[in-house]
């Protein structure tokens, strides 16, 4: 099947690298008009120039920067069909150690941004009358409990709820905008590789910890991509408020999580 998201307007925040890049990657190939939405200014214009996209400079913590980039977004396209809330950092810290620089950082870049992505981008949407899909990156951090990454964990698990609520929200208002979160396992990116060193190093020295668990590979950034398209498509049509996990069975069995 080709031309699976053909003519949608799709926006990617976070689109430079990792999960984001992928999912540019995909949605590019299959028809979409693309817009790279980063802070990483140098990977995003060359990501944008390979695939025939767009990049936009945007800085996703603040509201105003959406309000200005999705006025752009309407003024070059005239609609927006497609939403990827993917941005987002991971800082280790278990609940005694988080700082509150680090709650905050984390939250206003996962939590925040998701907030004024969706509360900007579905009056949007609702102009064009077309169907329209958002889709929030979570993780499974945001489904179990996941103790060394704790500001993480809980604006992964905002973010679920939140999905569910802005879908219902979009269903009950009779708009043709869905609403889902997607909840990645371990999966290679320059983001995990950055901070598995500190969590592997935290794990080690809590007493309590267990081999890993065998069967747990880490997945590629496409495993996600490819969830990512399918939820961007009009083949999920009747997908909506769903959490999509995507862990080769972490979440599924007894027993910590590695």
């Amino acid at each position: 099947m080709t031309g699976r998201v053909e003519g949608k307007v799709c926006v990617v925040t976070g689109g430079a690298m990792g999960l984001g890049e992928s999912d540019c990657r995909l949605l590019a190939r299959e028809g979409g008009k693309v817009i790279v939405a980063d802070i990483a200014d140098e990977k995003g214009k060359a990501l944008a120039a390979e695939i025939g996209a767009e990049y936009y400079h945007l800085d996703v913590t603040k509201e105003a920067s959406w309000v200005t980039f999705l006025a752009h977004v309407k003024d070059r396209y005239g609609k927006l069909n497609v939403l990827v809330n993917n941005a987002g950092i991971v800082i280790p810290g278990t609940v005694e150690t988080c700082t509150e620089e680090q709650w905050r950082a984390v939250n206003a870049v996962s939590t925040d941004a998701t907030f004024y992505g969706m509360k900007h981008a579905i009056p949007l949407m609702r102009e064009s009358g077309e169907p329209c899909s958002i889709v929030n990156m979570s993780s499974i951090a945001g489904i179990v409990g996941v103790p060394y990454v704790f500001a993480y964990a809980a604006a992964k698990g905002a973010i679920r709820l939140m999905s569910k609520a802005a879908a219902v929200h979009c269903a009950q208002n009779g708009d043709k905008i869905r609403v889902n979160s997607v909840h990645p396992g371990g999966i290679v990116t320059p983001m995990t590789q950055a901070v598995g060193k500190q969590v592997a190093e935290a794990i080690a020295r809590d007493p309590r910890n267990k081999p890993s668990v065998r069967g747990t590979t880490p997945g590629q950034p496409d495993d996600i991509g490819y969830m990512v398209l399918y939820l961007a498509s009009d083949e999920s049509k009747y997908t909506n408020g769903a959490e999509m996990i995507v862990d080769n069975t972490v979440t599924s069995m007894e027993g910590i999580v590695p």
